[in-house]
C-alpha cells in the first residue's frame, strides 16, 4: 500500500514508523522535562509506558509489513540503491536494536524500583544514567531512520558525480577543454 508522504516511494507502514518517530522524540523530550523541572513523576511514568506500548506496537507492525511486502522494490530506483543504502542501514539496525534493548530495560527497571506513589528513591541516580542513554540512542536512531528513509525513499538522480564512470577523454575533448586551444 503507498505510503502519504509527498515526494516518497515509501509504503504506508514505513511512512507511519518515520512520522511517529517525529512524535516520539519531542515527546519523549517533554516527558523528560516534566520530571527534571517539574517533578512529574507520575506523569513522566505514563508517558513514557505509553510511548513503549505505541512504539512496540508500531514497530510489529512494521515488522510484519517488512516480512511480507518487503521495502527494497521502493528503494531501488534511489541513487544510493546498491552502494551507500546498505551501510546506512547496517548503522541505523545496530543503533535501533541497541536501543530498544536498553529502553525495555530502562521501562521494566524503572516499573519494578520506583513504587507507587511514583518519587525518587535510591535507584533515581542508576535511572537517569540508564534512561539518559536509552534517550540518546532513540534520537540516533529516529536520525538515522530518517537519514535511511531519505536516502532509500526520497532522493532520486545520480548520488555522485563519480569521475570513473564517466565516459574516457577524446583526444578531441581534451584539445577543446585545454586553455592552450584557446584562439
Amino acid at each position: 500500500m503507498p505510503g502519504f508522504i509527498p515526494f516518497s516511494r515509501a509504503s504506508l507502514m514505513l511512512d507511519v514508523v518515520a512520522v511517529a518517530m517525529i512524535v516520539v522524540i519531542p515527546t519523549m523530550a517533554w516527558s523528560i522535562y516534566l520530571v527534571k523541572y517539574k517533578q512529574k513523576y507520575a506523569l513522566h511514568k505514563k508517558i513514557q509506558l505509553g510511548l513503549g506500548i505505541g512504539l512496540l506496537i508500531a514497530v510489529l507492525l512494521f515488522e510484519v509489513d517488512m516480512r511480507l511486502n518487503g521495502w527494497r522494490q521502493y528503494a531501488e530506483p534511489s541513487p544510493y540503491y546498491g552502494n551507500w543504502l546498505t551501510p546506512v542501514l547496517w548503522i541505523h539496525l545496530v543503533v535501533a536494536v541497541s536501543t530498544t534493548i536498553l529502553w525495555i530495560y530502562t521501562i521494566i527497571a524503572a516499573v519494578r524500583r520506583f513504587v507507587k506513589p511514583v518519587q525518587p528513591n535510591e535507584y533515581s541516580p542508576t535511572h537517569r544514567r540508564v534512561a539518559k542513554a536509552a534517550a540518546m540512542g532513540m534520537l540516533f536512531t529516529a536520525v538515522t531512520g530518517w537519514v535511511f528513509y531519505w536516502m532509500a525513499f526520497v532522493a532520486e538522480g545520480s548520488a555522485s558525480k563519480d569521475v570513473a564512470n564517466e565516459p574516457p577523454l577524446t583526444q578531441n575533448s581534451a584539445k577543446l577543454s585545454s586553455p592552450q586551444s584557446a584562439p
